[in-house]
């Protein structure tokens, strides 16, 4: 892992634990599933997730790939 990829982490965990303290449980929830939601969307833009793919495994198609 590097250094970049630890420090990401160090502030995506210190958004969400402050998050949790300044406004409870569900701002939390609501905060994380942004940040994931978010990850998702940039992946795509990136060119790093076939949407394609991840929808039909969803609907129980396999990937020959």
């Amino acid at each position: 892992m590097s250094s970049t990829a630890t420090r990401a982490g160090i502030a995506i965990g210190a958004v969400l634990a402050l998050t949790w303290v300044a406004f409870g449980f569900w701002a939390f929830v609501f905060v994380a599933f942004a940040m994931a939601i978010g990850a998702i969307v940039g992946r795509v833009i990136e060119g790093k997730l076939d949407l394609s793919a991840v929808v039909g495994a969803f609907r129980g198609k396999r990937s020959s790939s």
